[in-house]
């Protein structure tokens, strides 16, 4: 079954890394509970500029779309407080296999 990913470019500003950073770190205990899995990449040029990947086994597990607790949905706020996130952010990408005989 393909994986679904999410790429979610948000800028934060130097006085809210630290507690961007913490939040995210704590929402990652809660996905990797349900399996799914979030990554951070830092701009190399830029750096207050995020790249926040998420994946999950199913569109309907994802982060983006999946139901949660009342503390996920929480921390999903503080994070929208802390950056600007980019209007492309929760747009789901599902996994092409490259298999040989895998179908497209």
């Amino acid at each position: 079954m393909p994986k679904v990913l999410t790429a979610a470019r948000v800028r934060v500003p130097p006085t809210n890394e630290a507690d961007y950073l913490a939040t995210l770190r704590e929402l990652c205990q809660f996905a990797e509970a349900r399996g799914q899995r979030i990554w951070l990449f830092r701009n190399a040029k830029d750096p207050h500029l995020f790249t926040e990947f998420s994946e999950s086994q199913t569109e309907m597990s994802h982060r983006a779309q999946a139901s949660r607790l009342p503390e996920e949905i929480k921390l999903e706020k503080r994070l929208q407080g802390l950056g600007t996130y980019a209007l492309d952010a929760w747009e789901l990408w599902t996994e092409v296999s490259l298999a040989a005989g895998a179908e497209a």
